[in-house]
């Protein structure tokens, strides 16, 4: 049954609120229509009982009661004053209408209202007419009592009270078309700006426009659905602008071990290399292959932290976190004494996971690569952002080489027997440009080197 009621429920919200307006209407006129009806059939009954109570006066008129006996007189016009017409002398039948016999079903209702002697109406079900309404009036005077009950039909009256049921039904069927009609045009048009708003947030949500509705000159409940919507563009916006920015920087990074891995294997197709040609060829190939899959790993890693955690706002992510887990991969792969040194306050940059792991893991790897036996990671909360040190004990970087230092490909001394290609750096910079950040070393810092991060707060 529920089942079947949810089926035919209308499904826009236009529909639902015409049905329950046309419901609401249905029972307030259905109320309204009995309590008129019920009013008018009693007003039409003190009608009826009015004009008896009248013919009664009329006929008691007639009655002599001054004697020892009662007398009916004999007047103009008597024929009409005895029709439906009974008068008793106590509870003994003087008169009654020639059409009635003794012991018909008015007559003896007639005899149990003399028998009360009182003024009082009744209404009598018969076969001809149905319904029958019957007072009595009693005329008293100093020596004698007589009773006078008068009758008339009440077909009259019931037609009357049924001519206006239908007409209040009527009347109740037209307006409740009405109603339902004007709700669902008065509803359609009150929705209307809603649903433009609706089709204006899904186009520029596909667009990433910079268009909003506002709260200006709006009426309260459309200016608060306006600024929600203007939230879920912002965010939809900022979805947008994040993954199009990471994408499109790891994916330019990813040309660059690819082409790495083009160029040495057409090297080293050119003409026959030796053994040690073929081997340093093999070790740029997997360096490249290297950097591409830590590449694609960070996707991967965005992807799952972006469906695992809601709770955090897209484009603002926990600093301290991201720091501790890189440093624990790097403890994993090199011995070396680490100090992660992030206070225990909750801080966030305004970047998202993957990109603050592909700006800081580039520094990190070359502290590693670089220090005596000390890495110092630490980050603090400046006003409007956030900035992480990344400090090793190592020899420091040249003063010959400062200018070069964020150049891509450039290294200081492809001879020292360590790894890489001169990427990590320049790359680590132009991501964090990208956000309104920057990377940036500290010449001033001896011994070993100090790079910053400076990021925005989240």
């Amino acid at each position: 049954m529920n089942r079947l009621a949810r089926r035919l429920a209308p499904r826009t919200l236009r529909g639902r609120l015409s049905l329950v307006a046309l419901t609401t209407a249905a029972l307030l006129m259905t109320v309204l229509t009995v309590v008129f009806n019920s009013a008018m059939d009693r007003h039409l009954q003190h009608q009826a009982d009015d004009e008896l109570r009248n013919r009664a006066a009329a006929v008691a008129t007639t009655v002599d009661t001054s004697g020892p006996r009662v007398r009916v007189l004999e007047t103009v016009n008597d024929s009409l004053l005895d029709a439906n017409v009974w008068i008793y002398a106590g509870t003994r039948l003087l008169e009654k209408p020639p059409s009635a016999t003794a012991d018909s079903a008015l007559t003896q209702a007639a005899d149990r209202l003399a028998a009360r002697g009182s003024p009082v109406c009744a209404t009598l079900q018969t076969d001809n007419p149905r319904f029958v309404r019957l007072c009595s009036q009693p005329v008293s005077r100093l020596r004698s009592t007589a009773t006078v009950i008068t009758a008339t039909d009440l077909a009259p009256y019931r037609s009357s009270a049924d001519t206006l049921l239908s007409g209040s039904l009527i009347l109740d069927a037209v307006m409740l078309a009405c109603t339902y009609a004007l709700t669902r045009l008065a509803v359609g048009r009150a929705l209307r700006p809603v649903r433009t708003m609706t089709d204006q947030a899904t186009q520029w949500s596909a667009v990433g426009s910079d268009q909003r509705f506002g709260a200006a000159d709006q009426p309260d409940e459309l200016a608060r659905l306006g600024t929600s919507l203007d939230a879920l563009l912002d965010r939809i916006r900022t979805v947008l602008r994040h993954e199009q920015q990471l994408t499109g920087e790891l994916s330019h990074e990813l040309r660059t071990p690819l082409t790495r891995i083009v160029v040495e294997l057409d090297w080293w197709r050119a003409r026959p290399r030796s053994a040690v040609e073929t081997d340093a060829t093999h070790e740029v190939i997997a360096e490249a292959a290297q950097s591409m899959r830590t590449i694609c790993d960070t996707l991967l890693n965005d992807a799952r932290e972006s469906a695992q955690n809601t709770a955090t706002a897209v484009g603002a992510t926990a600093v301290a976190p991201v720091l501790r887990r890189l440093v624990e991969d790097l403890d994993a792969r090199k011995q070396l004494k680490t100090v992660v040194d992030v206070p225990d306050q909750q801080m966030e940059a305004g970047v998202a996971s993957a990109l603050l792991e592909r700006i800081v893991s580039p520094l990190l790897a070359n502290a590693v690569r670089y220090a005596g036996s000390t890495v110092t990671v630490s980050a603090r909360q400046l006003p409007g952002g956030v900035r992480i040190d990344v400090t090793d004990d190592g020899p420091g970087v040249p003063e010959v080489f400062l200018d070069d230092l964020f150049q891509p490909g450039r290294r200081a001394d492809s001879g020292d027997g360590h790894d890489g290609a001169g990427l990590g750096l320049p790359l680590a910079r132009r991501l964090a440009r990208a956000v309104g950040g920057e990377v940036s070393h500290d010449p001033e810092h001896t011994p070993g080197a100090r790079f910053l991060v400076d990021l925005p707060a989240g």
